[in-house]
């Protein structure tokens, strides 16, 4: 009896276990795999889909850039200086020595006018008395030219001197006259006024007010400022590459613009052979000064050269750093937009070469971009929480 109780307890555990795991009651999924991921992929949404309503982007600005691919210069970036161009700026020396006494007002970067009087020169104070003596001698000589000049004028209406005395006293005391005219013009009681030998600006000062100075001692710059010199300095392992330069962009440390040569009317005036001691060969261009560029400044070069067709480039304020990453934003459809990554090559200051990440066609947030990572930001649900 007790064989066939346990033969009968056996066959029922079998039987048991024979059930379809169908017949428990309960649904199952495949381990892994999401049956909303499926539908988003059938519907061609982005789970990472950022979204943009057209209203925000008018209030931002919004602007896009279609993805084409374009010509782009193998770039060489480096410092620089801007620099007068040569014959633009004029040194002012002094015509002889004596305390230097500044007009008001005058001060590096003022503009100033030709012949606008800049400072003047005390002579008196001169051991030799130099520039009293020569005023005091100019002026006693017109005197007496002019005086010889009218008498003679007035003897020879009565014939009682001849006419080649009286055109050589005309010639001395014209002669008299000019001299002292120009010591009077820069000249007073012992003072010599400097003023401006052109229109432009005072770049340089060289003396201060009341110092001594010796005569032909440099006293200032000025600059007609119209033409300016671009000046960059390249370390010798582009030497090679030098020869296919043709052009540059820059920016300085003031302002956020890049300039371009090609737009200032520039062009390539030299570049020199390595120094000795720095090992860098300077580059010059010559471009037209739009006023707003200050001379002397310091600046970051991009020097262009090889021109490269079919390369995929965007606006330098387009690309978004995070963390060593960087990104771009791209338009899915009108109000829905998406973060990607990219991987950049060079940057010629304006654009900068996107090498992976973008592909023909593709629409780039190029202003309004802040804005659109805000809106990713405010989008993100935080941990913990399901609708």
């Amino acid at each position: 009896m007790k064989i066939l109780y346990l033969l009968l307890m056996v066959a029922a555990i079998g039987f048991a276990g024979c059930r379809h795991p169908a017949d428990d009651g309960h649904n199952h999924s495949h381990e892994g795999h999401s049956h909303e991921n499926e539908a988003a992929e059938a519907t061609g949404e982005h789970s990472d889909e950022i979204h943009f309503t057209a209203q925000q982007a008018e209030a931002a600005g919004l602007q896009l850039e279609q993805i084409t691919p374009g010509t782009f210069s193998h770039v060489v970036k480096t410092s620089g200086q801007i620099l007068p161009a040569l014959g633009d700026e004029q040194i002012v020396s002094a015509k002889t020595g004596g305390i230097v006494f500044f007009t008001a007002g005058a001060a590096e970067g003022k503009a100033v006018g030709e012949g606008q009087a800049l400072l003047s020169i005390d002579g008196s104070a001169t051991e030799d008395h130099n520039l009293v003596v020569r005023y005091a001698e100019a002026e006693n000589e017109y005197t007496r030219a002019k005086t010889e000049y009218e008498r003679k004028a007035e003897l020879a209406k009565e014939n009682i001197v001849s006419q080649s005395d009286l055109l050589k006293a005309q010639t001395e005391y014209t002669n008299a006259e000019a001299i002292y005219g120009n010591l009077l013009k820069n000249f007073s009681a012992g003072r010599q006024t400097v003023g401006s030998p052109v229109s432009g600006f005072i770049t340089r000062i060289l003396v201060q007010n009341g110092q001594h100075i010796e005569a032909g001692q440099p006293l200032l710059t000025v600059s007609q400022n119209r033409r300016l010199q671009l000046r960059a300095e390249v370390s010798e392992n582009y030497y090679r590459t030098l020869k296919d330069i043709g052009s540059a962009n820059f920016q300085t440390s003031y302002d956020s613009a890049v300039y371009k040569l090609s737009n200032l009317n520039g062009r390539l005036l030299s570049f020199g052979k390595a120094s000795g001691e720095t090992l860098y060969i300077p580059v010059t261009f010559e471009f037209d000064n739009t006023g707003d560029i200050v001379p002397g400044s310091f600046v970051t070069v991009y020097l262009l050269s090889n021109a490269q067709p079919g390369v995929i480039s965007v606006p330098v304020a387009a690309v978004a750093e995070e963390q060593g990453l960087h990104f771009v934003y791209l338009q899915l459809d009108s109000e829905g937009y998406m973060k990607q990554e990219v991987a950049l090559g060079q940057s010629n200051g304006h654009r900068i070469q996107v090498i992976a990440g973008l592909k023909p066609g593709d629409m780039v947030v190029t202003n309004g971009m802040y804005q659109v990572r805000l809106a990713a930001v405010s989008s993100v649900m935080p941990e913990g929480h399901s609708h």
